[in-house]
């Protein structure tokens, strides 16, 4: 069981894979030594795959020093982030979880390695830990598998220590798209109920309710700093935030809503907002990954301000059913850019926005099938390719086009009867099998594609 919570959790940019996933790994990893901790000398991480290539434009090396520090993305000041790295950096040293301080030199203990990719993931770190005489004590592998998930490798070879989701046995298992839709049929259930149902095996129902909200909040939150925040993004690229402009000027013409002139626009602003926040570092929804961050809060948004009475429960059914199809994409394929291209990204935060707003909009069955099955249709193939590895070109804009084909998907949807010749599961299942074919110079690795076609000094 995958819950709505770990598929959309709160964290910083700008990136869950490169930046929430390793400062969760730097964290486990310490939690690993125990009492250890306390006469280790010194710490190393090497970085392979697309974590190497990407690394530095994508903060990783910051989020691994955050994660040593005792760190979470969830509840991290990313307003002090900078100043604590460069505190690390200045005196050489670090406090592990704030209880034992080492000698940390980030230019040498953190470790790129370009050429040696690790079997499982592109996404690979290896963590070591010395004592005294320089002897390693502990060591671990960790992959970063998209979305701000985490496998240690030996996860991967013997059964994993049961966690509470494993332990959970919710009352509608579902491993695909059928499944999940015979279970609402034959329950005479929506998606959101099925979901709703599964999440009660876990926490109380006003608990769930509270926490769907929060992250809802979130989302309306970075739209916010994102469309008052301007200025220039960090990173070298020099890429200006566009959206404080543009939101100025779609507010001269009145408040978002239905009879604006200009609605395809707020759905872009909403969008670029949050991704101009991710690339900033700031606070975010992973949803389901960082680089695809902006896609469901502008979606959603286009629900709670350009639609017919919009309402608190269509919010939650919004969520929790973006949530049910990005499950599938999870279990099925992958939501890691580094290992299915954009398509992974922006792919499945469209076809789970598009899901989700069929869905809020009353939609049938079929009728929300049909239009997260035309969200990735639309973006079979999409690379993963940012340009100077900063998640900035094209990732902001292309977070604007998935929200306006997320829409445009869900109007086909609404329009037709529910019928259609690809369901879910073939799209998902056709998703994998590009990206599995995908050459890796197109999967964030920053080595092809438009990230090799632009002359960085015209940026």
């Amino acid at each position: 069981m995958i819950s709505i919570f770990d598929l959309f959790s709160i964290g910083i940019g700008p990136s869950s894979s490169h930046t929430v996933g390793p400062m969760r790994a730097a964290y486990a990893f310490l939690l690993e030594l125990g009492s250890d901790i306390l006469t280790t000398q010194r710490i190393s991480i090497t970085l392979h795959g697309s974590l190497a290539f990407t690394g530095k434009g994508h903060g990783t090396d910051k989020a691994l020093i955050m994660g040593l520090l005792g760190e979470q993305p969830d509840t991290v000041d990313p307003s002090q982030v900078s100043t604590l790295v460069n505190e690390v950096g200045n005196t050489q040293t670090l406090c592990l979880l704030g209880k034992h301080t080492i000698t940390f030199h980030p230019s040498t203990d953190i470790i790129y390695d370009y050429k040696h990719a690790l079997p499982h993931h592109s996404n690979g770190m290896v963590f070591h830990a010395f004592d005294t005489a320089n002897h390693v004590t502990h060591h671990s592998t960790f992959y970063s598998i998209g979305g701000g998930f985490i496998i240690k490798d030996s996860d991967i070879h013997y059964p994993a220590p049961s966690s509470k989701l494993d332990e959970v046995c919710p009352p509608f298992p579902f491993n695909s798209a059928k499944e999940l839709l015979n279970h609402c049929r034959n329950e005479n259930m929506r998606i959101c109920d099925v979901i709703f149902a599964n999440e009660k095996s876990l926490r109380p129902e006003n608990e769930i309710r509270e926490n769907i909200l929060r992250l809802a909040n979130v989302m309306e939150e970075s739209i916010e700093r994102g469309c008052q925040t301007s200025g220039t993004l960090p990173g070298g690229l020099q890429v200006r935030r566009r959206a404080p402009e543009l939101y100025n000027k779609l507010l001269k013409q009145g408040k978002p809503g239905a009879k604006h002139p200009d609605v395809m626009n707020w759905l872009n602003v909403y969008a670029m907002a949050v991704n101009e926040e991710n690339a900033a570092g700031g606070r975010v929804v992973t949803a389901p990954t960082n680089g695809a961050a902006g896609i469901i809060p502008a979606v959603l948004s286009y629900y709670k301000y350009f639609c017919d009475s919009p309402h608190e429960d269509g919010v939650i059914e919004f969520l929790l059913t973006a949530a049910a199809i990005g499950t599938l994409y999870k279990k099925n394929a992958s939501i890691s850019g580094a290992e299915m291209g954009c398509q992974g990204e922006v792919g499945v935060a469209c076809s789970m926005a598009a899901g989700a707003l069929a869905a809020a909009l009353g939609g049938t069955l079929s009728q929300v099938e049909n239009a997260a099955e035309i969200g990735m249709e639309h973006n079979l193939g999409l690379t993963c390719d940012p340009v100077g590895g900063l998640v900035q070109i094209p990732c902001i804009e292309r977070n604007a086009m998935g929200a306006i084909k997320a829409l445009n998907a869900a109007l086909l949807a609404l329009a037709e009867n529910g019928s259609h010749k690809v369901s879910l599961d073939m799209v998902i299942s056709t998703m994998r099998e590009i990206g599995e074919n995908m050459n890796s110079i197109y999967k964030e690795t920053s080595q092809g594609g438009l990230a090799i076609a632009v002359n960085l000094s015209e940026c």
